[in-house]
């Protein structure tokens, strides 16, 4: 894939999965914006600093196994890295359909990192100031959730750390609608994305972008 199709590719993924990012940090973020509720300004400023962690949180994480990536970057290992990124986007459109649920375990698999990161996480509530948010969502993103693992283990892929870091921080961006809909009290767009057929039409495009990434290992 080009890099311009891949950073389409991680906005997508980020769009698509808002079904499912309403219910892994829907709460948190509804939090955040109910701390303000005599202001939308205000609340809307906290829950940009919020996701603003959150997508540095996303961008780190990239970098990190972005790099673990680049030290074996041949070519046996990039092709396996592009099998297993088309086999993780499968995995994440039948995980955003409802249809399989085989990437709780990989949530499982964070948890006992995030064990450690809670505690410090719930000292920043609730967050009062935009640097307080900012720190909350540093720490939250790294909250185990199947949906971000799997796209970052497409993410790394890219080959090269920064633009692992980059795709992570794209695929937030386009979580931000969901996010920022569930902490401003948009009902009717948290409806839409939680509806039954939207998840399976999101579901449905995720697994064609993963055959889409296997098909040169596929058909060579």
């Amino acid at each position: 894939m080009t890099e311009g199709a891949s950073i389409g590719t991680a906005l997508i993924l980020g769009l698509l999965g808002g079904a499912h990012c309403i219910g892994m940090c829907g709460g948190i973020a509804a939090t955040v914006g109910m701390t303000r509720p005599d202001s939308r300004a205000g609340a809307l400023i906290l829950l940009l600093g919020y996701n603003g962690g959150r997508l540095l949180s996303y961008a780190l994480a990239g970098a990190l196994l972005g790099g673990l990536g680049v030290l074996v970057a041949d070519g046996t290992a990039t092709l396996i890295l592009r099998t297993l990124a088309g086999l993780m986007l499968v995995a994440m459109g039948l995980y955003i359909a409802q249809w399989w649920k085989g990437l709780l375990h990989l949530e499982r698999a964070g948890s006992g990192l995030w064990r450690y990161i809670r505690p410090f996480a719930s000292r920043f509530l609730p967050a009062r100031t935009p640097l307080q948010a900012l720190a909350l969502g540093l720490l939250w993103g790294w909250l185990p959730c199947g949906l971000v693992y799997s796209t970052l283990i497409w993410a790394s892929a890219a080959g090269h750390w920064q633009t692992s870091a980059l795709l992570m921080f794209c695929f937030g961006l386009g979580t931000l609608p969901a996010m920022l809909a569930t902490g401003l009290m948009a009902a009717q767009l948290r409806q839409l994305l939680a509806h039954r057929l939207t998840q399976q039409l999101a579901g449905g495009l995720i697994i064609l972008f993963g055959l889409f990434t296997l098909a040169p290992v596929l058909v060579p």
